[in-house]
Protein backbone atom coordinates (compact mmCIF):
# COMPACT_ATOMS: atom_id res chain seq x y z
CA UNK A 1 0.00 0.00 0.00
CA UNK A 2 1.28 3.59 -0.74
CA UNK A 3 -0.76 5.42 1.29
CA UNK A 4 -1.43 5.93 5.14
CA UNK A 5 -4.69 5.29 6.50
CA UNK A 6 -5.61 6.22 9.71
CA UNK A 7 -8.40 3.96 10.54
CA UNK A 8 -7.42 1.12 8.32
CA UNK A 9 -4.56 -1.24 8.49
CA UNK A 10 -3.57 -2.80 5.20
CA UNK A 11 -1.04 -5.28 4.07
CA UNK A 12 -0.71 -7.28 0.83
CA UNK A 13 -0.46 -11.35 1.14
CA UNK A 14 -0.50 -14.13 -1.03
CA UNK A 15 2.01 -13.48 -4.28
CA UNK A 16 0.04 -10.03 -4.20
CA UNK A 17 -3.24 -10.92 -5.19
CA UNK A 18 -4.87 -10.42 -2.02
CA UNK A 19 -5.33 -7.33 -0.04
CA UNK A 20 -5.87 -7.95 3.74
CA UNK A 21 -7.64 -4.19 5.42
CA UNK A 22 -8.28 -4.39 8.91
CA UNK A 23 -10.57 -1.55 10.27
CA UNK A 24 -9.65 0.13 13.59
CA UNK A 25 -11.59 3.36 14.70
CA UNK A 26 -11.87 2.89 18.80
CA UNK A 27 -13.50 3.22 21.00
CA UNK A 28 -16.28 0.84 19.01
CA UNK A 29 -15.30 1.14 15.28
CA UNK A 30 -18.30 3.53 14.72
CA UNK A 31 -18.71 4.82 11.37
CA UNK A 32 -17.43 9.01 11.35
CA UNK A 33 -15.62 10.91 9.00
CA UNK A 34 -12.18 9.28 9.35
CA UNK A 35 -13.97 5.84 8.56
CA UNK A 36 -15.06 7.33 5.43
CA UNK A 37 -12.20 9.12 4.63
CA UNK A 38 -10.15 6.53 4.20
CA UNK A 39 -12.53 4.06 2.54
CA UNK A 40 -12.63 6.99 -0.16
CA UNK A 41 -8.77 6.52 -0.29
CA UNK A 42 -8.66 2.72 0.06
CA UNK A 43 -11.25 2.20 -3.03
CA UNK A 44 -9.85 4.47 -5.12
CA UNK A 45 -6.76 2.41 -4.69
CA UNK A 46 -7.86 -0.60 -5.36
CA UNK A 47 -9.30 0.43 -8.36
CA UNK A 48 -6.01 0.69 -9.90
CA UNK A 49 -5.00 -1.61 -12.77
CA UNK A 50 -1.90 -3.11 -10.53
CA UNK A 51 -4.11 -3.60 -7.22
CA UNK A 52 -4.61 -6.91 -5.72
CA UNK A 53 -7.46 -8.68 -7.24
CA UNK A 54 -8.95 -9.42 -3.70
CA UNK A 55 -9.54 -7.56 -0.67
CA UNK A 56 -10.25 -8.84 2.62
CA UNK A 57 -12.23 -6.67 5.40
CA UNK A 58 -12.22 -7.22 9.30
CA UNK A 59 -11.92 -5.25 12.48
CA UNK A 60 -9.56 -5.38 14.90
CA UNK A 61 -12.21 -5.16 17.17
CA UNK A 62 -13.49 -8.61 18.08
CA UNK A 63 -17.16 -6.97 19.62
CA UNK A 64 -17.70 -4.52 16.56
CA UNK A 65 -17.17 -4.63 12.73
CA UNK A 66 -18.98 -1.23 12.61
CA UNK A 67 -21.92 -0.80 14.53
CA UNK A 68 -23.72 2.17 12.90
CA UNK A 69 -22.93 5.57 12.18
CA UNK A 70 -21.54 8.53 14.46
CA UNK A 71 -25.10 10.19 14.63
CA UNK A 72 -23.17 12.96 15.99
CA UNK A 73 -21.30 13.70 12.93
CA UNK A 74 -24.31 13.05 10.28
CA UNK A 75 -22.72 15.57 7.94
CA UNK A 76 -19.37 15.33 8.47
CA UNK A 77 -19.14 11.90 7.16
CA UNK A 78 -20.99 12.67 4.53
CA UNK A 79 -19.14 15.27 3.35
CA UNK A 80 -16.28 12.64 3.27
CA UNK A 81 -18.47 10.64 1.44
CA UNK A 82 -18.76 13.22 -1.39
CA UNK A 83 -15.01 13.22 -2.18
CA UNK A 84 -16.05 9.13 -3.75
CA UNK A 85 -18.08 11.27 -6.40
CA UNK A 86 -18.92 14.20 -6.31
CA UNK A 87 -21.37 16.46 -4.28
CA UNK A 88 -24.32 15.05 -6.28
CA UNK A 89 -23.63 12.01 -4.51
CA UNK A 90 -22.64 12.73 -1.13
CA UNK A 91 -24.41 9.64 0.69
CA UNK A 92 -22.36 6.23 2.65
CA UNK A 93 -24.98 4.69 -0.40
CA UNK A 94 -23.81 5.79 -2.92
CA UNK A 95 -20.01 5.15 -1.62
CA UNK A 96 -21.06 1.92 -1.00
CA UNK A 97 -22.39 1.01 -4.45
CA UNK A 98 -19.10 2.40 -5.93
CA UNK A 99 -17.25 -0.83 -3.07
CA UNK A 100 -19.82 -2.94 -4.92
CA UNK A 101 -18.63 -1.67 -8.44
CA UNK A 102 -14.71 -1.80 -7.92
CA UNK A 103 -12.95 -4.05 -10.31
CA UNK A 104 -11.50 -6.12 -7.42
CA UNK A 105 -13.68 -8.90 -5.39
CA UNK A 106 -14.17 -8.15 -2.13
CA UNK A 107 -15.13 -10.18 1.10
CA UNK A 108 -15.82 -9.62 4.42
CA UNK A 109 -14.93 -11.53 7.49
CA UNK A 110 -17.30 -10.92 10.31
CA UNK A 111 -16.58 -10.89 13.87
CA UNK A 112 -18.82 -8.80 16.26
CA UNK A 113 -21.97 -6.70 15.48
CA UNK A 114 -22.64 -4.78 12.14
CA UNK A 115 -25.67 -3.09 12.37
CA UNK A 116 -27.09 -0.20 10.65
CA UNK A 117 -24.55 1.31 7.55
CA UNK A 118 -22.19 -1.59 9.29
CA UNK A 119 -24.43 -3.92 8.02
CA UNK A 120 -24.70 -2.19 4.95
CA UNK A 121 -21.20 -2.08 4.31
CA UNK A 122 -21.06 -5.52 4.66
CA UNK A 123 -24.07 -6.32 1.79
CA UNK A 124 -22.02 -3.92 -0.54
CA UNK A 125 -18.89 -6.29 -0.29
CA UNK A 126 -19.03 -9.20 -2.78
CA UNK A 127 -19.37 -12.13 -0.08
CA UNK A 128 -20.05 -12.36 3.84
CA UNK A 129 -18.58 -15.12 6.07
CA UNK A 130 -19.31 -14.37 9.89
CA UNK A 131 -18.52 -16.36 12.89
CA UNK A 132 -20.78 -18.84 14.21
CA UNK A 133 -20.44 -17.78 17.40
CA UNK A 134 -19.54 -14.27 17.40
CA UNK A 135 -21.58 -12.26 14.54
CA UNK A 136 -24.32 -10.12 15.06
CA UNK A 137 -26.25 -8.34 12.14
CA UNK A 138 -29.15 -5.75 12.49
CA UNK A 139 -30.57 -2.73 10.71
CA UNK A 140 -31.85 -0.50 13.93
CA UNK A 141 -32.72 2.84 11.62
CA UNK A 142 -36.35 2.03 11.69
CA UNK A 143 -36.36 1.39 15.62
CA UNK A 144 -34.48 4.81 15.86
CA UNK A 145 -36.89 6.50 13.29
CA UNK A 146 -35.92 6.48 9.86
CA UNK A 147 -35.66 4.00 6.91
CA UNK A 148 -32.14 2.71 6.20
CA UNK A 149 -30.65 4.89 3.82
CA UNK A 150 -26.95 2.73 2.30
CA UNK A 151 -27.79 -0.11 1.11
CA UNK A 152 -30.18 -2.37 2.92
CA UNK A 153 -33.59 -2.29 1.19
CA UNK A 154 -32.45 -2.97 -1.88
CA UNK A 155 -29.89 -5.45 -1.08
CA UNK A 156 -31.76 -7.57 1.63
CA UNK A 157 -34.95 -7.30 -0.43
CA UNK A 158 -32.97 -8.93 -3.20
CA UNK A 159 -31.08 -11.62 -1.44
CA UNK A 160 -33.50 -12.19 1.49
CA UNK A 161 -36.66 -11.68 -0.61
CA UNK A 162 -39.90 -9.69 0.57
CA UNK A 163 -41.22 -10.96 3.71
CA UNK A 164 -38.07 -11.06 5.87
CA UNK A 165 -36.62 -8.08 4.28
CA UNK A 166 -39.16 -6.66 5.61
CA UNK A 167 -38.77 -8.57 9.44
CA UNK A 168 -35.60 -8.02 9.20
CA UNK A 169 -36.03 -3.71 8.62
CA UNK A 170 -39.02 -3.26 10.23
CA UNK A 171 -38.06 -4.98 13.54
CA UNK A 172 -34.56 -3.29 14.27
CA UNK A 173 -33.90 -6.58 15.89
CA UNK A 174 -30.85 -8.31 16.28
CA UNK A 175 -29.67 -11.30 13.50
CA UNK A 176 -27.07 -13.91 15.18
CA UNK A 177 -25.01 -15.88 12.08
CA UNK A 178 -26.86 -18.76 11.90
CA UNK A 179 -30.47 -17.19 11.33
CA UNK A 180 -28.38 -14.78 9.13
CA UNK A 181 -27.06 -17.42 6.99
CA UNK A 182 -30.28 -19.09 7.03
CA UNK A 183 -32.40 -15.98 5.95
CA UNK A 184 -29.22 -15.22 2.83
CA UNK A 185 -28.01 -12.03 4.68
CA UNK A 186 -24.56 -13.46 4.68
CA UNK A 187 -23.09 -16.72 2.65
CA UNK A 188 -22.00 -18.91 5.57
CA UNK A 189 -21.90 -18.83 9.23
CA UNK A 190 -18.21 -20.17 9.89
CA UNK A 191 -17.04 -22.05 13.58
CA UNK A 192 -15.35 -19.01 14.71
CA UNK A 193 -11.86 -21.03 15.19
CA UNK A 194 -11.89 -21.79 11.58
CA UNK A 195 -13.04 -18.52 9.91
CA UNK A 196 -9.62 -16.97 9.41
CA UNK A 197 -8.38 -19.72 7.42
CA UNK A 198 -11.85 -20.42 5.47
CA UNK A 199 -11.35 -17.02 4.50
CA UNK A 200 -7.95 -17.08 2.93
CA UNK A 201 -8.73 -20.17 1.61
CA UNK A 202 -11.07 -18.32 -0.29
CA UNK A 203 -9.16 -15.24 -1.07
CA UNK A 204 -6.73 -17.21 -2.06
CA UNK A 205 -8.18 -19.58 -4.85
CA UNK A 206 -10.00 -16.32 -6.09
CA UNK A 207 -6.65 -14.65 -6.08
CA UNK A 208 -5.02 -16.88 -8.94
CA UNK A 209 -7.38 -16.35 -11.34
CA UNK A 210 -7.30 -14.60 -14.00
CA UNK A 211 -7.74 -10.97 -13.18
CA UNK A 212 -10.07 -10.10 -16.63
CA UNK A 213 -12.01 -12.79 -16.20
CA UNK A 214 -13.08 -12.41 -12.38
CA UNK A 215 -13.53 -8.52 -13.35
CA UNK A 216 -15.88 -9.19 -16.13
CA UNK A 217 -17.57 -12.13 -14.31
CA UNK A 218 -18.14 -9.43 -11.41
CA UNK A 219 -19.29 -6.88 -13.57
CA UNK A 220 -21.82 -8.97 -15.13
CA UNK A 221 -23.42 -9.87 -12.01
CA UNK A 222 -23.31 -6.48 -11.26
CA UNK A 223 -25.80 -5.27 -13.94
CA UNK A 224 -28.10 -8.04 -12.96
CA UNK A 225 -27.99 -7.40 -9.07
CA UNK A 226 -27.28 -4.06 -8.30
CA UNK A 227 -29.89 -1.34 -7.41
CA UNK A 228 -29.95 1.57 -9.94
CA UNK A 229 -28.35 4.87 -8.66
CA UNK A 230 -31.32 6.15 -8.52
CA UNK A 231 -32.85 3.61 -6.20
CA UNK A 232 -29.43 4.53 -3.89
CA UNK A 233 -30.12 8.12 -3.70
CA UNK A 234 -33.69 7.98 -3.22
CA UNK A 235 -32.93 5.73 0.25
CA UNK A 236 -29.91 8.42 1.41
CA UNK A 237 -32.63 11.18 0.76
CA UNK A 238 -35.31 9.77 2.66
CA UNK A 239 -32.69 8.65 5.27
CA UNK A 240 -30.98 12.15 5.68
CA UNK A 241 -34.49 13.84 5.79
CA UNK A 242 -35.88 11.89 8.47
CA UNK A 243 -33.04 11.10 10.69
CA UNK A 244 -33.46 15.22 11.81
CA UNK A 245 -36.69 14.70 12.09
CA UNK A 246 -38.57 15.40 15.40
CA UNK A 247 -39.17 10.98 16.17
CA UNK A 248 -35.56 10.60 15.58
CA UNK A 249 -34.01 13.61 17.96
CA UNK A 250 -36.38 12.13 20.89
CA UNK A 251 -35.59 8.17 20.77
CA UNK A 252 -31.62 8.97 19.70
CA UNK A 253 -31.68 11.26 23.08
CA UNK A 254 -32.82 8.53 24.99
CA UNK A 255 -30.75 6.14 23.75
CA UNK A 256 -27.72 8.41 24.54
CA UNK A 257 -28.86 8.74 27.86
CA UNK A 258 -28.65 4.81 28.29
CA UNK A 259 -25.09 4.96 26.82
CA UNK A 260 -25.62 4.90 23.02
CA UNK A 261 -21.93 5.32 21.00
CA UNK A 262 -19.97 3.79 23.90
CA UNK A 263 -18.85 0.38 24.54
CA UNK A 264 -21.99 -1.16 27.17
CA UNK A 265 -25.06 -2.58 27.17
CA UNK A 266 -27.26 -0.60 24.99
CA UNK A 267 -24.76 -0.80 21.87
CA UNK A 268 -24.31 -4.64 22.60
CA UNK A 269 -27.59 -5.55 23.09
CA UNK A 270 -29.04 -2.63 20.61
CA UNK A 271 -31.62 -4.50 19.41
CA UNK A 272 -33.36 -5.24 22.77
CA UNK A 273 -32.37 -1.46 23.84
CA UNK A 274 -34.64 -0.47 20.97
CA UNK A 275 -37.18 -2.52 21.77
CA UNK A 276 -37.52 -0.98 25.36
CA UNK A 277 -37.53 2.73 23.89
CA UNK A 278 -40.50 4.89 24.82
CA UNK A 279 -43.13 4.77 22.25
CA UNK A 280 -43.36 7.76 19.60
CA UNK A 281 -46.07 9.17 17.27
Amino acid sequence: MTAPYETISASTRLDGNVLFATFNAPPINLIGPEVVRDLVGLLEEVSRPASARVVVFDSADPDFFFPHVDLTKVPEYTAEAAKAGGPGDASLGMLFRKLSEIPAVTIAKLRGRARGAGSEFLLACDMRFASRENAVLGQPEVGIGTPPGAGAIQHLTRLLGRGRALEAVLTSADFDAELAERYGWINRAVPDAELDEFVAGIAARIGDFPRDALIVAKAAINAISLPTPADVRADAAMFQQLVRGEATQQRTTELFERGFQTRGRTELNLGDALGDLKAVD
